[in-house]
């Protein structure tokens, strides 16, 4: 079962292979890392005895290449691949980006938009009868109407614009064994309707509706907004896996899309299993001509700990997919990756990350969640924490303490963020004390994402004093162990509930902070959150009451300008804001002022005379100018070649003394040599 698996017929006769059961169509490149989903599930169902190719990329404009392994024994799973294809693919602000991770050489255009419909549609044209069954995170939060931020309306279950027969929602791991199990035992899939996890499409009233809650009609979600906030968090009540409802919704046509209660959760041993599968950690080697594929840098020596998060962040989509209830991986098996980690050809000592989507959320939130699942009336950190709460970092402790003291282990960064509010609930400081003497390198990056209460409450985040409270901790630590390290906070703007007025109490938090943030995130209304929903309906879909909501392009840069006040290039912008806010007393020379009061009278007489140089400098006779320009060009260029040879010489100069002082180590600067932009600090 080792080597890669197949993506070619000569491949599959290497293998002795003459007819794959799945054919696995991924967005990504293939990389066999348990980092990607389509490895995974790859792997799980080889494991289980399938056999399984690899079609990654294919070209979407020519049928053929779907054809390239040939037609399956059981049928073509799909997947857009480790993100949603349109977010992959733009900002928020809708423009065109200009780098895909996920793609060799990391060149962009390689997956089409909407992947999963077009992939679907592509085997469509080739195979008519086939079973297609779609998964990943494009398709588990388009899984029943949802409105689409790039088209601005609301789409479809992503089952019936795709045409695929079955989707599977979540993780997977249990759902597509038996999925496969029961295509391998001959049931049609179209009567594949009793799998946890999955959503299926039918029209027998009868079977839709047993033991299901009817959600509002796709018509009126689309017609309705109020219909669609109502849709929404039915939904989202029913995302756990012990307390979930199936849930069906109607389309025209007596069609109804139903989906089955999650499927439950991993124990211990089967995390365990899925991770120890033979996976070769790295991208397919037919890959390295063009560079390999770039996301493997962020999690080749990186150690995943725990899959869900409980934190309940209304922008992140986390419930929907991995659920609120913790996975953990044993100690056992995360020594044992690490100790595969150590003997790579490129591994220099450092463990880039130990966790998951929250590095400090190691096992469920209380005691009941694993006999009666999460809650579905509150939240266990917000607004305040649950009584049942458990705050403990006792296992990740010596979780940490055992990873560090592997030979040829010299440092283990924590870069899948800290939730800071957990951390602060838990009594016993030792964990915050190892977290600043061993695991930061000059800074910690968390995430408060504002600071007024207003928009927090919104964001399902704790008040702004939890936060001052955790900074306080964290220096009172870092001068108690004699440290100088800082803190990074990621901030976000425009999210629902924050207008001009919260924009400018953050912009004051910061200039009293003395921090000028280098990047700001604008909220992106992604498929399948509580905030997408506010974005689009103007309703909180918890309490039905009205949100604001910024969606003016104008607005919303004047909201970002903000936050980066100090950049000269927002000054037109931050004045704007400050005055439209009813701020002024914040424009001026006073300390407290967030910009100068600039002398605009002094100002237009300097356009006016620059005006007028212009106009004097185009009365120039034009074969002088042009004799002018060529000076300047061939002065320049002579200043470039004398550097570049001025560099030339000191490169060689310091080859020269490296090459003396071989051998003698090298230091690298604290925070920069590990610097990532990956998982954003909790």
């Amino acid at each position: 079962m080792s080597g890669f698996l197949p993506i070619c017929r000569e491949d599959m006769d290497a293998q002795g292979i003459r007819q794959l059961d799945f054919v696995y169509v991924t967005g990504d490149a293939y990389v066999d890392h348990p980092s990607f989903g389509h490895a995974v599930i790859s792997r799980v169902l080889q494991a289980h005895g399938y056999k399984v190719g690899i079609l990654a990329q294919p070209d979407w404009k020519d049928p053929g290449s779907i054809s390239a392994l040939g037609e399956p024994r059981l049928g073509f799973l799909v997947t857009a691949g480790n993100m949603d294809s349109m977010v992959n693919h733009y900002s928020v602000s809708k423009k065109r980006r200009s780098m895909d991770a996920y793609t060799p050489g990391g060149i962009m255009g390689k997956r089409p938009d909407y992947a999963t419909v077009v992939y679907c549609k592509l085997i469509r044209s080739v195979y008519k009868q086939i079973p297609i069954i779609i998964g990943g995170i494009e398709a588990s939060l388009r899984r029943l109407g949802h409105y689409d931020y790039w088209a601005d309306k609301v789409k479809r279950s992503v089952l019936l614009d795709s045409g695929a027969d079955l989707l599977s929602y979540g993780m997977g791991e249990k759902s597509i064994v038996e999925i496969a199990d029961a295509l391998d035992a001959g049931i049609h899939v179209s009567d594949i309707s009793f799998v946890n996890g999955t959503v299926f499409r039918t029209k027998d009233y009868e079977l839709a509706s047993e033991d299901a809650l009817q959600l509002p009609s796709f018509d009126q979600i689309r017609m309705d907004k109020r219909q669609y906030a109502k849709s929404f968090y039915m939904q989202y009540c029913n995302t756990d896996p012990f307390s979930g409802k199936r849930l069906y919704e109607t389309y025209k046509g007596g069609l109804y899309v139903v989906q089955n209660p999650p499927a439950k959760p991993l124990s211990q041993m089967e995390m365990d299993d899925v991770y120890e599968l033979p996976y070769m950690r790295t991208y397919h080697p037919s890959y390295e001509a063009a560079g390999g594929v770039p996301a493997i840098r962020e999690i080749r020596f990186s150690l995943v700990s725990s899959r869900g998060c409980f934190g309940g962040c209304n922008f992140c989509a986390l419930t929907f997919h991995q659920g609120r209830i913790i996975q953990s991986r044993s100690h056992a098996s995360i020594l044992k990756e690490a100790e595969i980690l150590t003997h790579e050809p490129d591994f220099k000592g450092y463990i880039h990350d130990v966790g998951g989507p929250t590095a400090n959320f190691r096992h469920p939130a209380c005691d009941k969640q694993l006999i009666k699942g999460a809650c579905t009336n509150r939240q266990c950190l917000f607004p305040s924490p649950c009584k049942n709460l458990k705050a403990d970092h006792r296992d990740y402790m010596e979780l940490l303490r055992k990873l560090r003291s592997l030979q040829g282990v010299k440092k283990v960064f924590i870069r899948s963020g800290i939730r800071f509010d957990y951390l602060i609930y838990d009594k016993d400081q030792r964990f915050l004390r190892e977290l600043c003497e061993y695991h930061v390198s000059g800074q910690l990056k968390i995430a408060p994402e504002h600071i007024s209460d207003t928009v927090l409450q919104k964001m399902g985040k704790p008040p702004v004093e939890v936060y001052k409270k955790f900074v306080h901790s964290y220096e009172n630590m870092n001068a108690k162990i004699g440290k100088e390290q800082y803190l990074v906070p990621y901030l976000m703007s425009s999210h629902p509930g924050s207008g001009l007025k919260e924009a400018v109490e953050l912009a004051e938090f910061l200039r009293d902070m003395g921090y000028t943030p280098q990047q700001v995130q604008d909220f992106y209304p992604t498929p399948s959150t509580i905030s997408t929903c506010m974005y689009y309906t103007g309703l909180d879909p918890r309490t039905m009451e009205p949100v604001f909501v910024s969606v003016n392009p104008h607005e919303k840069a004047m909201q970002r300008a903000l936050i980066q006040y100090r950049n000269p290039k927002n000054y037109d912008l931050v004045r704007e804001a400050l005055v439209k806010a009813g701020r002024t007393d914040l424009i001026g020379d006073d300390k407290k002022c967030l910009i100068g009061a600039r002398n605009y009278a002094k100002l237009r007489e300097e356009q006016r005379n620059k005006d007028k140089r212009k106009q004097k400098a185009g009365s120039i006779n034009k074969n002088e100018r042009k004799r002018k320009e060529e000076q300047v060009i061939k002065g320049k260029r002579k200043h470039q070649e004398k550097q570049a040879s001025k560099g030339k010489r000191k490169h060689q100069e310091k080859q020269v003394s490296k090459g003396k002082h071989k051998g003698s180590g090298a230091t690298i600067k604290a925070g920069q040599a590990y610097e990532t932009n990956g998982n954003r600090g909790k």
